[in-house]
């Protein structure tokens, strides 16, 4: 996302300085970018609270994108979430005060819990499962992000955004960490086994990164957005099954579709929502935005980009 996002701004005129430990994210992605005039990237973290200040110093708007990904690194390693997205926001947030700079933070779907009012609207209660699924700390810990950036609004005045992300994917995407479309992709490309995690029959709206970057750059840019929380994402539902389904089919594949269940594929005990829809007339009114890809257009995309990896 932070390479599709740079991607945009820079076309746009602005400058952009990326900075990104490369934990889960990639230089390929952002080889093209390196000579661009106005990018500059550091490797580094967010932890490092001088390297930190010293960008701040430079910027106008953060836009916070750092945080653990995936579902499986979310099981596998909860010290390293928890830790990663609550002192990771502190710490920006407290950088951007010093300078004043507007910040906008990414967060997440997981924040909906096991919500069954459909769609789900930024202003809906929560309901999470108990703290001994560490699914539900990477879930608490976004929320603690959204709740401390508003409290920075609130208290000192200081300009924040934060924006729910579903199921944004593209080119470009990991597979590492359990994201599914482009992991069924390269096992379909592949010839092998796509593994569906659970039934199949839970269903998710998947959103393309170029619309998810569309709404964040005019979520910057707009005054009325500052204190508030907005979902983004598509309102188009798909079964995880009919998703394994269509990318056999669109990539000519005859890999078997088999299911795993959820103790196998992550962790004795885990949980997952059957939907996860967005209601998305909040942004669509502060920002006129809404996505324009479909499940189709977001599929050929990857199927494409995969095809040049391999």
């Amino acid at each position: 996302m932070g390479s599709h996002l740079a991607e945009r701004l820079l076309t746009k005129g602005h400058n952009v300085t990326a900075i990104d430990n490369l934990s889960t994210g990639s230089l390929a992605n952002i080889s093209h970018l390196r000579e661009s005039p106005g990018f500059n990237f550091v490797r580094g973290d967010i932890s490092d609270e001088i390297v930190l200040d010293r960008l701040t110093s430079q910027s106008d708007i953060i836009i916070h994108l750092a945080a653990a990904v995936g579902v499986q690194l979310i099981v596998e390693r909860p010290v390293y979430t928890i830790e990663n997205n609550v002192a990771g926001t502190e710490k920006v947030l407290r950088s951007a005060l010093r300078y004043n700079c507007k910040v906008l933070i990414a967060s997440t779907s997981e924040v909906y819990g096991k919500g069954h009012k459909f769609p789900f609207s930024e202003d809906d209660d929560v309901l999470l499962g108990p703290t001994n699924k560490s699914r539900w700390g990477y879930a608490a810990s976004k929320m603690l992000d959204e709740f401390l950036g508003l409290a920075y609004f609130h208290e000192y005045g200081l300009e924040v955004v934060c924006f729910r992300l579903f199921n944004t994917v593209g080119p470009r995407q990991s597979g590492q960490y359990g994201m599914v479309v482009p992991r069924f992709v390269r096992k379909a490309l592949a010839g092998e086994p796509i593994e569906v995690y659970g039934t199949g029959h839970q269903q998710r709206c998947f959103v393309h990164v170029s619309d998810v970057v569309k709404a964040i750059d005019r979520l910057a840019l707009e005054k009325k957005a500052v204190g508030n929380v907005f979902n983004v994402g598509s309102t188009e539902e798909i079964s995880i099954l009919e998703l394994a389904e269509k990318v056999k089919k669109m990539t000519e594949s005859k890999s078997g579709i088999v299911t795993i269940p959820y103790e196998k594929a992550y962790a004795p005990g885990f949980e997952d929502m059957e939907r996860r829809v967005p209601d998305i007339s909040k942004v669509n009114q502060v920002t006129g935005w809404k996505p324009s890809k479909d499940i189709d257009e977001i599929l050929r995309d990857v199927i494409a980009f995969e095809k040049t990896q391999n």
